[in-house]
């Protein structure tokens, strides 16, 4: 244990004392999950690159791929070049594409390992002057890169198609045009307006519903080569929803970092798999549940995995955009990392505050791995800010 003084909500000081942190799972365990798990994996930033923090991205690619060999020893997949790792806020599709390079010589030498790789159109700037052909050709280009280097593809959200589309048919004719293309099943990622703004009306339309109307629609047209759908709307009524309409043998990958735990373990008619942020920064908890539950264990997996959702919804809380800077604070608390510093100088985007009250509930989620060092790398943080 360790007590370390942190700043409270009333402007004061008060002594926080840590407790014990959660044994991580065998590697036993991690091999008979029955739910399929990605995390999403940040980037870790080059902290002695003469750069412009706002403007280049320089990546520490040893740490960078250590920390996927980290994810996979726990059992997780890797769901490579995603918004956690900060695409389109700093990872630009050139950055993207050698980071999608590297993870996949990486896992070339872990047979059985997953990994599936986020494809986009971020390399053309959203603009009037930009059509649906456009876009199109913008999501072929990745998607070949990706094929080309044998990877699986997880086909994100476009912002250049949110404001080039002028009707669900538009997004029928993108979606329809590259599912039929792909080589192999792909993952689809509806990423709601709280975590990016620019997606506001995607699918056509600003109500959800309708918008997951037209998205089931262009999944069952195209079913042989849809894997599955992450949505992250936070809502896990809506992604309840559309999982009970899902065309048989296509996956509903939860990406709602608020009711995680729920959507996993599932109901009477069905469950979630899992491509998440959160299990970035919650990954020994992430493992240890889903064995718990591989074990029939669900009060086991709810024991777990509950005291992380507190945590998990102060690193998401609003502007959702910014949780990242949360993801890599604990990844440097937890001594993934030497460094508390990202691409696009986005450390700063989250209060001193709100960085002390994560340090409490990951340590009430008991995910911070060695509580005497986080507690040491806190304190370091503190008297950074002027605070011994």
């Amino acid at each position: 244990m360790a007590t370390i003084s942190l700043p409270t909500k009333d402007r004061k000081f008060a002594p926080y004392t840590t407790g014990e942190p959660i044994v991580f799972p065998t590697k036993a365990e991690t091999q008979s999950f029955n739910r399929i798990a990605f995390a999403a994996a940040h980037v870790v930033a080059d902290p002695l690159a003469d750069n412009n923090p706002w403007l280049d991205a320089s990546i520490d690619w040893d740490k960078t791929i250590a920390f996927r060999e980290y994810l996979w020893d726990l059992g997780l997949g890797v769901a490579e070049s995603m918004d956690t790792a900060q695409r389109g806020m700093g990872l630009n599709w050139n950055d993207a594409r050698e980071l999608i390079r590297r993870a996949l010589m990486a896992a070339k030498a872990r047979p059985g390992v997953k990994i599936a790789c986020g494809v986009g159109t971020d390399h053309i700037a959203p603009g009037h002057d930009v059509s649906v052909d456009d876009v199109i050709r913008a999501y072929e280009e990745q998607v070949e890169a990706v094929e080309a280097m044998n990877g699986r593809i997880i086909v994100m959200a476009s912002r250049a198609l949110a404001r080039a589309a002028k009707s669900p048919a538009d997004y029928a004719r993108v979606y329809g045009r590259i599912l039929k293309q792909v080589k192999e099943p792909v993952i689809l990622h509806w990423l709601g307006e709280m975590f990016d703004p620019a997606l506001a009306g995607y699918w056509g339309s600003n109500d959800h519903i309708a918008a997951m109307d037209t998205c089931l629609e262009i999944i069952a047209a195209n079913a042989a080569k849809v894997d599955g759908v992450k949505i992250s709307l936070l809502s896990k009524e809506k992604e309840i929803a559309m999982r009970r309409r899902l065309a048989a043998g296509v996956r509903m990958y939860t990406g709602d970092d608020f009711n995680y735990a729920e959507l996993i373990a599932g109901d009477e008619e069905g469950y979630s798999d899992a491509l998440l942020g959160i299990f970035d920064a919650i990954a020994p908890a992430a493992s240890a549940g889903l064995a718990r539950l591989a074990k029939g264990d669900i009060q086991g997996f709810h024991g777990i995995l509950e005291p992380t959702v507190p945590l998990s919804r102060h690193i998401f809380k609003d502007p959702t955009r910014f949780y990242k800077t949360g993801v890599v604070f604990l990844a440097w608390l937890n001594g993934l990392q030497d460094h508390f510093l990202m691409i696009g100088g986005q450390e700063s985007a989250r209060s001193l505050l709100h960085l002390s009250e994560l340090f409490r509930l990951a340590d009430k989620a008991r995910v911070l791995h060695d509580p005497d060092r986080a507690a040491a790398r806190m304190s370091k943080l503190l008297a950074v800010h002027g605070f011994n």
